[in-house]
């Protein structure tokens, strides 16, 4: 069975989307849609000679299309909401770029219209795919009850995207939702509990500040400490610099239960388990996954995610990665921004 797909906004994710399907078995592109030129022309330059997919300026176009089985929603942030009300009058697959939406109200339209949609509705977050993170997960019972998790990520500054749209908060739902619900998400996945409350320091330091679009300088954040606790006594803290290009590791992940630790890197090829007796640990490696036939800007995790999203449509089964992922990933991102504007814990249950 050859999925076919459409691709809904070509820029940066989209484009990668492309060069991941380039390298898929039993696979088609056959429409793709950006409202700009430009973005359009690199959807082409990135299907290579492997697709000849048609070319729309509107999406709604490619919707309407008998020929496009699955979608690719990589528009955006602030256009997701629209976007995925047209699909849901659909019966097409799609996989919704992160972060699901930019605000509470409109996550959780999406949750709730996605609970009747007849096809699947994947969100892509696809951090939870990375080689070293999916093993760390794996081996999570050999730290016993998690306790804890930190994440920090040290890397550069917010690409440039078309008109400058990632510059500010009401586009992206703030740096927190925008960059950090794949951490958020990861958290969730690892941490026992419900989030109950987050407290947060951010500011916008360094980066965007010689930028004016439109006669505005942007107002993303490029630092913060984010602390979420959980309803299992369980808490997780993020640490984010977006100035720091030189770092030996993008990211450090580190989980601790109550009788070890987890440690990995990405990027990276092995974890480190130890243990509280006091034993110096080992690393373990992590060899590389055969299935990946493209690394991509991800380390091969946009890969291993559409083949997962390829093989719930091909046998029935619903989503691996949730709209509900999707919401509470958003929802501790909007928390956090909360926080650092009052500066005050933010009691998750006052948001929904």
């Amino acid at each position: 069975m050859t999925i076919r797909y459409g691709i809904i906004g070509t820029g940066m994710m989209g484009c990668e989307h492309i060069r991941n399907l380039v390298a898929m078995d039993d696979i088609d592109i056959t429409a793709v849609a950006d409202p700009n030129p430009e973005p359009r022309e690199w959807a082409l330059k990135a299907c290579a000679e492997r697709f000849s997919p048609r070319v729309h300026e509107d999406y709604r176009e490619l919707l309407a299309a008998d020929d496009v089985d699955a979608l690719v929603v990589a528009s955006p942030n602030y256009t997701h909401i629209d976007v995925m009300r047209d699909i849901f009058g659909t019966d097409k697959h799609v996989m919704l770029e992160k972060p699901m939406c930019t605000t509470l109200a409109d996550a959780i339209e999406v949750h709730n219209a996605a609970a009747t949609h007849k096809g699947v509705v994947w969100v892509g977050l696809e951090y939870r795919y990375i080689p070293t993170i999916n093993a760390l997960i794996q081996h999570l019972p050999e730290v016993g009850d998690v306790k804890m998790c930190a994440i920090r990520e040290h890397r550069f500054p917010f690409l440039k995207k078309v008109g400058g749209w990632n510059r500010f908060n009401r586009n992206t739902g703030g740096t927190l939702v925008e960059k950090c619900c794949h951490f958020f998400d990861l958290m969730n996945l690892v941490v026992p509990g419900e989030p109950t409350r987050v407290l947060a320091s951010g500011a916008q330091s360094v980066n965007h500040l010689d930028e004016v679009y439109d006669g505005e300088v942007p107002d993303i954040l490029d630092n913060a400490y984010v602390i979420v606790e959980y309803d299992s006594g369980a808490r997780a803290l993020l640490d984010l610099c977006m100035f720091a290009e030189g770092s030996r590791h993008e990211q450090n992940i580190a989980v601790t239960g109550h009788v070890g630790k987890l440690e990995t890197t990405v990027p990276g090829d092995e974890i480190y388990i130890s243990r509280r007796e006091g034993r110096i640990g080992k690393p373990l490696p992590v060899p590389a996954d055969s299935r990946i036939r493209h690394q991509g800007v991800h380390h091969g995790s946009s890969y291993l995610e559409h083949l997962g999203f390829q093989e719930a449509i091909r046998e029935g089964r619903p989503a691996a990665v949730t709209t509900r992922d999707g919401l509470m990933s958003v929802l501790i991102g909007l928390a956090g921004q909360e926080s650092i504007e009052t500066g005050q814990a933010v009691e998750i249950e006052t948001l929904v």
